[in-house]
C-alpha cells in the first residue's frame, strides 16, 4: 500500500489550492486500490475537510506515516518533515533568494524533492501547473484595472465569482472601448488570456496590421518568440537556440509598445532572457502603454518596472513614468501594475481540478512506478543531495551567493 497525504498550505499569504480534489481522490483509490489518500485537515482549503471524507478519504493532522507529501506553494521550514518525498513549487530553480533557507532545510533534513516547475517533456515543454488559470484571472485583472483607470468600463473581481463558469457570465453585454492589447507568450499561461480575449469579444489581428492601424474595435495581436526576439548578429530567430543561448539574442518589442494601451505579459522569463523593454524606455513620449498585467510576474524581470507582488486583495499599483518610482494606482503620468504571485488562487476550485487532472495524467504512473526520466529530471533534491542536474544550485543551497 502506498500513501499519498495532501498537506496544508502553510505559507503566509494563504492558499487555498489543492493537487488533488475530493473527486479525484475519489477516482484514485478506485482505480489503483493500491494507493491510499489521506489529507490533512485543513480550515482554509477551498475543499473542506467533510468534502474529502464524503470522497472516502482519510482526514487526520499527523501525515509523517505517508509515503508522499503533495503540496503547492513552498513549504515552511519548520513544517518540514524529514526523510519524506515532497512535490510542491519550491520557486528555488532561479536561485530565488527568498527561497534559500528552504532549500538548505530539505537538503538537511534529508528530504527528496520533485518540483512540479521542472517536470518536462522531452522537448522541454511543461508537464504540470496553473499557467493556464493565471492567464485567465491576470487577463481579467488588467482588463479590469484598464477599466478602473479610465471609468470606461466596469469588471467585478474574480475572487468573488463562485467559479469560472460564473465569472463568464461577466462578459455578457460588455461594451469596451477600442483598445489595443499585446499578448506576450505562447505557453499555458498565454492561453489562458487568450481564452479571455475571446470570452469578452476582442478580435486579434495580425502583428503586422497592429504596427500601422489604429482600429474602431477592442483588438488584440499575440506576440510569440519570433515577434518579439532576434539574434543580435543574424537578425533570425530559432526558437531552439533561443532557450538554449537567450544571451544571443535582444527583445524587438519596442515598437509594440507605440501602439499597446494594454500589456498582458506571460512570457517565461530568467536572467539571461531579454527584458521586453529597459526602465529608460517608459519615459519616451512613444510609449503609450497605460496598463501592464505582468501575470508571470518576475520582479525586475521581463517587465523591469515590476517592483513585486500585490496582494489578491490590492493587485494593482503605479510606476511613476518620471520617477520610476512606486505609487497609488491610476496616477496621471503613471504606468499601472498588475503583479501577484498567486493568480490562481482567485479561481481555487477550478485551478485545483485542472491541476490535478494533469497529475493523474502525466505523473501519477511514473511517480508510483520505479521512476522515470520525467521524474529523474525533476527531482531537485534526493535523499538530502542535490541531484547532478541541479548542482548549480550547490552554493545558493550553502548561503554563499
Amino acid at each position: 500500500m502506498m500513501k499519498i497525504g495532501l498537506i496544508r498550505e502553510g505559507k503566509t499569504p494563504a492558499d487555498n489550492r489543492v493537487a488533488l480534489t475530493p473527486s479525484q481522490c475519489k477516482w484514485i483509490e478506485k482505480n489503483a486500490p493500491q494507493i491510499q489518500v489521506v489529507v490533512q485537515t485543513s480550515e482554509s482549503r477551498c475543499f473542506s475537510d467533510k468534502e474529502y471524507l464524503s470522497a472516502g478519504a482519510e482526514v487526520k493532522e499527523d501525515l509523517s506515516d505517508c509515503d508522499i507529501l503533495f503540496g503547492i506553494k513552498e513549504v515552511p521550514v519548520d513544517q518540514l518533515i524529514p526523510n519524506k518525498t515532497y512535490l510542491f513549487f519550491s520557486h528555488t530553480k532561479k536561485k530565488q533568494p527568498h527561497n534559500q533557507k528552504l532549500l538548505r532545510a530539505i537538503l538537511d533534513k534529508n528530504i527528496t524533492l520533485i518540483d512540479y516547475e521542472c517536470l518536462e517533456h522531452e522537448d522541454g515543454q511543461r508537464i504540470i501547473g496553473f499557467g493556464f488559470f493565471a492567464g485567465i484571472v491576470g487577463a481579467h485583472n488588467g482588463m479590469m484595472a484598464y477599466g478602473d483607470r479610465t471609468g470606461l468600463f466596469k469588471l467585478d473581481r474574480v475572487y468573488k465569482q463562485r467559479s469560472f463558469r460564473d465569472l463568464i457570465h461577466n462578459y455578457f453585454g460588455l461594451r469596451l472601448p477600442n483598445v489595443k492589447i499585446a499578448v506576450t507568450g505562447s505557453g499555458r499561461v498565454a492561453h489562458g488570456i487568450l481564452e479571455i480575449m475571446n470570452l469578452m469579444g476582442i478580435h486579434e489581428v495580425e502583428p503586422d496590421d497592429y504596427l500601422i492601424r489604429r482600429f474602431s474595435y477592442p483588438v488584440y495581436t499575440q506576440l510569440k518568440g519570433a515577434e518579439l526576439y532576434r539574434h543580435k548578429e543574424t537578425g533570425h530567430y530559432s526558437r531552439m537556440e533561443f532557450h538554449e543561448h537567450p544571451e544571443k539574442y535582444e527583445c524587438k518589442f519596442l515598437p509594440y509598445a507605440a501602439q499597446t494601451d494594454i500589456l498582458l505579459n506571460g512570457v517565461y522569463w530568467d536572467k539571461n532572457v531579454p527584458r521586453l523593454f529597459e526602465k529608460p524606455d517608459v519615459k519616451a513620449d512613444n510609449f503609450i502603454i497605460q496598463t501592464i498585467a505582468d501575470i508571470t510576474d518576475d520582479a525586475d524581470g521581463s517587465v523591469p518596472i515590476n517592483v513585486g507582488d500585490q496582494t489578491i486583495e490590492d493587485p494593482v499599483y503605479g510606476i511613476d513614468k518620471a520617477t520610476l518610482e512606486k505609487t497609488a494606482a491610476y496616477l496621471p503620468n503613471s504606468i499601472d501594475i498588475m503583479a501577484v504571485g498567486n493568480l490562481p488562487n482567485e479561481l481555487p476550485r477550478d485551478a485545483s481540478r485542472y491541476f490535478g487532472e494533469q497529475l493523474i495524467k502525466h505523473v501519477l504512473e511514473d511517480l508510483l512506478g520505479k521512476g522515470s526520466e520525467v521524474i529523474n529530471r525533476a527531482t531537485m533534491a534526493k535523499e538530502g543531495r542535490l541531484t547532478n542536474e541541479f548542482e548549480y544550485l550547490k552554493e545558493y543551497a550553502e548561503g554563499k551567493l
